[in-house]
Order: structure tokens, then C-alpha cells, then sequence
């Protein structure tokens, strides 16, 4: 166990388009704010909560397998990933967090962390202490209700591929699904890096690293993308859509 879960908080670390009525435009409460009807005191109260962790560097753990549970936090800025390790020492890529997305949600039902959260690049995130976000909850329903919100998109997104799917499919929705990420955050849909290693996305889709470099091949190929390392283009959107809907359903 470490001792280590969540960094010390760099105090000279601020967000850099909030303020106390207004959260970052990446911060995954933003939608729990005015647009759920909080109020100005509501609001004011939740940003007392936020600690401002960071920055991380690539390699750098959030928490680790074990350590005890007492925070979510927000990705502001940056990738983390989620892994365990098994029994005989391999490695399972649980999922991969994007700015405005939150971490440690599958912690709640336990008093510690069930899996590792490291860093994939330089990461910024915004704490929240889960007693005090969970007092606040009861007095705020907009914010209860994200928190379920939150909860719920959680279990969806580790079942996407669970199913019998293709190479292809897998590879199409991992990319479609990346691509909707960025954009409900501000972010361009259609151009963008993949901050994560190839052998991660392969060990996330469950599918060998050679694989995955074939399907981006023949996706380029027949012009479905263009890749230049780990810079991506989407160009034929409707395609991988359609390649990735049985996976997404929307």
C-alpha cells in the first residue's frame, strides 16, 4: 500500500478560467453548476472543496492499488490511465481519463482504491474530498444527481467492450468514443494525439499490439484517417461511425 494517493496540492497551482462562481470549462462538475440550477452559495461551497493536485509528470501515480479511499478528483489537463496488476504480474488497462473526466469513482463502495491511476503526460487535477462533496450532495440535488450521472457513465464506458466485436470495430469505437470525449470538452473531434502508448490501447481492447498497428494501417490506407505518430485524423467520420455503432448504440 502507498502513502502516497494523491500528491501534494502546489498551492501556486490555480485554474486558469474559473472563478468562485464559475468552474474551468474542462471541469467535469461544470454541468452541476448554474445549468443544474445551483446557486450562488451552492456553487461558492463546492469550490471550497476543490484542491488543485498537480502537476504530475508522465509515470507519476495519482493512487495506487490499496490506498485508502477518501477522494474523486477531475482531470483538468492531461491522460490518466487505469490498470491492475493480476496474480502473475501482467498488466489490465482499465480505461483512460480525459480532461473533464473523473477519477477513483470505483473506489465508493470500498475504503480503498481497487486499482492504480497513473499519468500518462503532464497532469493537472482538481481533488475533491468525498465526505465533504458528500454532505454538499445532500443539500444540492443538481449535484447528487451528476454524481450518479458520473457513477453511471463509469459502468457504461467499462462495458463498451466486453462484447464478441472485431478488430475493427474495437479500434473504430476506441476513436469515435475518443473523439466525442474531446469535443463535449472543447476540444477539436476530429484532430487530435493519442497520449496513450500503442501497447496500452491494444491491452485496453484486448487485442495484440501488432493488430492494433495493422488496423491504423489499413484504416490509412483506405483513407479512413491519417496518422502521423501519435497525431490522428479522423477524415471519414461517417465510416468509422458506422463501424463503431454496435459498439457506442449512439
Amino acid at each position: 500500500m502507498s502513502d502516497t494517493a494523491f500528491p501534494r496540492v502546489d498551492k501556486r497551482v490555480l485554474a486558469d478560467d474559473g472563478d468562485a462562481l464559475h468552474f474551468c470549462s474542462t471541469c467535469a462538475f461544470s454541468q452541476a453548476c448554474l445549468s443544474q440550477g445551483m446557486d450562488k452559495s451552492a456553487l461558492m461551497d463546492l469550490h471550497v472543496l476543490v484542491e488543485h493536485v498537480g502537476p504530475l509528470h508522465a509515470g507519476d501515480h495519482v493512487f495506487r492499488e490499496g490506498d485508502p479511499f477518501d477522494a474523486i478528483a477531475a482531470v483538468r489537463a492531461g491522460t490518466v490511465k487505469t490498470y491492475v496488476i493480476d496474480a502473475d504480474g501482467h498488466e489490465h488497462v482499465l480505461g483512460f481519463h480525459l480532461p473533464g473526466e473523473v477519477i477513483g469513482l470505483n473506489a465508493i463502495d470500498e475504503a480503498h482504491y481497487p486499482c492504480n491511476a497513473v499519468a500518462l503526460d503532464t497532469v493537472m487535477l482538481c481533488r475533491f474530498s468525498f465526505p465533504k462533496i458528500s454532505v454538499l450532495a445532500t443539500r444540492v440535488p443538481g449535484l447528487q444527481q451528476h454524481l450518479f450521472r458520473l457513477l453511471s457513465r463509469d459502468i457504461g464506458n467499462a462495458a463498451l467492450l466486453a462484447g464478441d466485436w472485431s478488430a475493427d470495430q474495437r479500434m473504430a469505437a476506441f476513436l469515435v468514443g475518443l473523439s466525442r470525449r474531446l469535443a463535449a470538452r472543447g476540444f477539436s473531434a476530429d484532430r487530435f494525439q493519442l497520449t496513450m502508448a500503442r501497447t496500452d490501447i491494444a491491452n485496453y481492447l484486448r487485442l495484440a499490439p501488432e493488430t492494433v498497428s495493422r488496423v491504423l494501417k489499413r484504416f490509412q490506407d483506405d483513407g479512413l484517417l491519417k496518422v502521423d505518430r501519435r497525431e490522428l485524423e479522423l477524415v471519414r467520420r461517417d465510416q468509422l461511425e458506422a463501424l463503431a455503432a454496435p459498439i457506442l448504440r449512439h
